[in-house]
Parts: structure tokens; C-alpha cells; sequence
């Protein structure tokens, strides 16, 4: 163990005193992690179950964009909320509640007999996801405080994360193809029960210096509306355009209400998101860069899933293997870059170096062709992103998290979640957008007459639509790389420090 360190407003800790306090953290650490995959195993799990859902349940195609949309916007609206519940009840009490809540709500969905009931099982199950995943990264954040731990501890926990994009997409082709969709709700249960046993067992509390205070209920209800409407926004953008009177009207709705929150909590005695957080110079700088990075990560999922499944004809399993290079990236940069490193490498060069990495990767998929071979162009450009995913996110999660009192925990830790599921959501549907944009623009300087287009032609389009895109993705990733050298100034290892060194924004 190394000696003292700086913790909450530059109080000095000894790393023991965490050894002693928390003896079990590694084995609890495990658990944590189980929770967590869950949660993330869910968002894409469900995803390729989707069309064997609207079959069975008979659900219009109006109606199967909610089996995503309900759990998304409920996730994303109700962090910020979920992370002071959090501080308030208790971490360890939270983390039950929210497992156990999951797996109610899994269970509801794979027993649902219609679209309604389906629909409103995907919005509880993003509700407890909401409470459950500040929760368990809360726990991480107190658990390990001594420099190469917290690495070590970040990096795990990043891994097992980043894998279970992949490891849902695996299981919902598995579970669809020898099942049946149900399965890909159920699928939840056993994490959930195993997560529970192991936090009961081996998960203490951690100490907190100070109670949370009350709960926030007008800022929640602001900034849970005004990110709901955010997405929206950019929803109703992809298929009316920005010019729609229906999307202005949401957007400008969105921006009064977030602005309305930014007063609220400013003059709030007990505010949902103290200002202390993101007047933070280092934690503002990891907000805006993970923000963006998680844009140009899902709109990626889901080009890729689409180029196999409907460009190569790959079946789900096949598809779901298909992600498996990028995760095992992912894992290697997690752990081995950025876990190791943490350390001794400035988080902003880490961060920035992981972004170009990642970016190198994307620039191989603009090459993407209908005949590509997979070894080509997708397995080593999949290396390439998971790497730099996984070397970056480890430092970014450290600094977003590191530093911050114990009563604001877990709200700091809702706020890297919030801040990847609201990009994530604006990404998939802004790249998405520009993607449809330019397959229909090479459709119609290609088509001859008003005759149909051919196959091969429309599957030309729609891979140049995707090339177009990346092109997108990767300008956004370098912006986040850039913000991360200008914005974060934390050291080797005193990444996230509050006080004179780490500035203000």
C-alpha cells in the first residue's frame, strides 16, 4: 500500500484505514460487478428479441420503438434522482432495492401478454436501473481509494461493463434462436439473485461523514423532464427534421426546463446535482468527454449489428460473435492500459490517447464495402475501438468520481452514468439520422427512372450511409479527446482532486 492520500476537501487518508475498513472489497467488488453486467446486459439483450416480440404480442411497428425508448428515457430521466436516493437511504440498501426491483420488473416483461404491459416492464426496469447503477458505482468509489487499486478496481468494473454490450447481444441471439424472447427478460433473474446473495454477504456499508439531506423533488422532476425531451427532441428531428414545428416545440420545452433546473439548483438548499460537482474543472471536462465518446459508441452498435445481420446475412448468434474482438479490446485496454496506468500517466493523456485510438478504428470502418471480408476491416477495427474505449473510460470514471464528498457519492456516480445513457440515446438517433440522410442521397443520384432500386444497390447505400456517419462519429471523438487536454488537469494518481490543483471550470 502506498502512504497517505487526499480524499473528499483535501483531508488526508490513509490507504490502510480502506484496507481495514473494507477487507472483503475484491470479493465484493465481483458482485458489484455481476450487478452492473446485468444492467448492461439488458440494454442489448432485448434488442435483438425485438422482432420475434412484435410477432408474438402482434404490436404495431409504431409501437415496438417503445420496447427501447420506455427503458432508455426512464433510465436517463430518473439517474440524477436515483443517485441522491442513493446518498440518502444508503448505498448497500440501494443496490438491494434495486436488484430486487429489476428483477421483479424482468420478470414482468417475460411474462407480459401484450404491448402495454411489455412497455411499462421496460420503464420500471430503467427506473431501479436508475437507482441500481449509481449504487453499485458508488460502492466502487469508496471502496478503493489507494492510487493502484483504484485502478485496478475501475478497470475490472469497465470490463465487465463494456463486455456485457456484447455478452446481451450474444445471449439475445442464443436465447431467440433456441428459445424464445421471453427469455431475454428472465435472463435477468439469476443475475440478479446472485448479485443480491453477494451483496448481503460481503458488501458493508460505507461510512458517511454526513447525511445526504432531503430529496429534491422539483429539481428531479426538471431535469428528468427536460432530458426526456431532450431525446425526444432529437427523435422527432430524425424523422420530421429540425425545421418541425413538433421538434422545435420539444426542443425549446427541453432547454426551458434544464434552465429552469440550472436555477433550481443553484438556490436549492439541498439540490439534486450540487453545484460543487460540475464546477469542478476536472469532473465537467470527463462529463463532456464521456458524453460525447458514448455517442459515437452506440451509433456504432448498431451500424455494425445492421452490416451483419442485413448486408452479410449473418444470423443473431453469428452477429452477437461478431462484437466479441472489440470486447476483447475493451478488456485489454481497461485492464491492462488503463488500469495499470492510472497511476503514473496523466488521466488526460490517457483519456485523449484512448479517444484516438478508438478514432483510428472508426476511420477503418469508412472503407467498409458489401464485400468486405469480416478479418479485414471489421475484426481489426473492432480491436482498435475496444482498446481505446477501455484505456479511456477507466481514467474518465476515476476523475468523474474521485475527490467527491461521501454524502454526493452517489449522485457524482448517477452523473457518469447520465451523461453515457443520454449520449448514448442522442447518438444512436443523431447518427442514425445522418446515416439515413446519406443512403437516401446515394439512392437518388443512383437510381435509374422511377424504377425500384435493386438489392445490391440499396445495400450499397445503406453501407455508404454508414461510412458517411463514422466520418461523423469520428469528429465527435476527437472533439472529446480535445476537451479532455484543455479541461482535465488532474496528476498520476490524484486523478479527481478537489481544491487549487484541479481548478475550476
Amino acid at each position: 500500500m502506498s502512504g497517505p492520500e487526499r480524499s473528499g476537501r483535501g483531508a488526508v487518508v490513509d490507504a490502510s484505514e480502506t484496507a481495514e475498513r473494507y477487507p472483503r472489497r475484491w470479493t465484493a467488488l465481483l458482485f458489484i460487478a455481476v450487478a452492473q453486467l446485468m444492467v448492461v446486459v439488458d440494454t442489448t439483450v432485448v434488442n435483438i428479441a425485438i422482432p420475434s416480440t412484435q410477432a408474438d404480442l402482434g404490436m404495431a411497428d409504431g409501437d415496438r420503438q417503445w420496447i427501447i425508448a420506455a427503458y432508455t428515457l426512464a433510465f436517463g430521466g430518473l439517474l440524477l434522482l436515483g443517485g441522491r436516493v442513493t446518498d440518502v437511504l444508503g448505498r448497500k440498501r440501494a443496490l438491494l432495492i434495486g436488484l430486487a426491483g429489476f428483477a421483479a420488473a424482468s420478470a414482468l416483461g417475460g411474462a407480459a401478454t401484450g404491448s402495454a404491459m411489455l412497455i411499462t416492464a421496460r420503464a420500471l426496469q430503467g427506473a431501479f436501473g436508475a437507482l441500481l447503477s449509481p449504487a453499485a458505482l458508488a460502492m466502487v468509489t469508496v471502496m478503493f481509494t489507494e492510487p493502484k487499486e483504484r485502478g485496478k478496481a475501475f478497470g475490472i468494473y469497465n470490463a465487465v461493463a463494456g463486455s456485457g454490450l456484447a455478452a446481451g447481444l450474444i445471449l439475445g441471439g442464443v436465447l431467440t434462436q433456441f428459445l424464445n424472447w421471453r427469455w431475454a427478460f428472465y435472463i435477468s433473474i439469476p443475475f440478479a439473485v446472485v448479485a443480491a446473495a453477494g451483496a448481503v454477504a460481503v458488501v458493508r456499508e460505507p461510512v458517511r461523514s454526513r447525511r445526504a439531506g432531503p430529496l429534491d423533488l422539483p429539481g428531479a422532476a426538471l431535469v428528468g423532464t427536460g432530458l426526456v425531451l431532450t431525446v425526444l427532441a432529437f427523435a422527432a428531428a430524425d424523422s420530421d427534421g429540425w425545421a418541425n414545428g413538433h421538434t422545435l416545440r420539444l426542443a425549446g420545452a427541453a432547454v426551458v426546463l434544464l434552465a429552469a433546473f440550472t436555477v433550481v439548483e443553484r438556490r436549492g438548499r439541498a439540490p439534486l446535482l450540487p453545484p460543487r460537482l460540475v464546477g469542478d474543472r476536472n469532473r465537467a471536462g470527463v462529463y463532456l468527454a464521456l458524453g460525447l465518446s458514448v455517442m459515437t459508441m452506440f451509433g456504432l452498435f448498431l451500424f455494425m449489428t445492421y452490416y451483419l445481420q442485413t448486408v452479410k446475412g449473418y444470423s443473431p448468434v453469428v452477429a452477437g460473435l461478431g462484437f466479441l474482438p472489440m470486447v476483447a479490446g475493451m478488456v485489454v485496454g481497461s485492464t491492462q492500459l488503463g488500469g495499470r496506468l492510472l497511476a503514473h500517466v496523466p488521466p488526460r493523456v490517457l483519456i485523449s490517447g484512448g479517444f484516438l485510438i478508438a478514432a483510428a478504428g472508426m476511420w477503418l470502418l469508412t472503407g467498409l464495402q458489401v464485400g468486405s471480408a469480416y478479418p479485414s476491416v471489421l475484426l481489426p477495427a473492432g480491436v482498435l475501438i475496444g482498446l481505446g474505449l477501455g484505456a479511456a473510460f477507466v481514467p474518465a470514471m476515476s476523475v468523474a468520481t474521485l475527490g467527491v464528498e461521501p454524502r454526493d457519492t452517489g449522485v457524482a456516480s448517477a452523473m457518469v452514468n447520465a451523461v453515457q445513457e443520454v449520449g448514448g440515446s442522442i447518438g444512436t438517433v443523431l447518427l442514425n439520422s445522418i446515416a439515413a440522410g446519406a443512403t437516401a442521397t446515394y439512392l437518388g443520384t443512383r437510381r435509374t427512372g422511377g424504377a425500384d432500386p435493386s438489392e445490391a444497390l440499396r445495400l450499397e447505400a445503406m453501407v455508404h450511409g454508414f461510412a458517411v456517419a463514422t466520418w461523423w462519429a469520428i469528429g465527435i471523438l476527437v472533439l472529446a479527446a480535445l476537451l479532455a487536454v484543455i479541461m482535465i488537469t488532474a496528476r498520476p494518481g490524484d486523478p479527481g482532486r478537489d481544491g487549487p490543483a484541479s481548478g475550476k471550470a
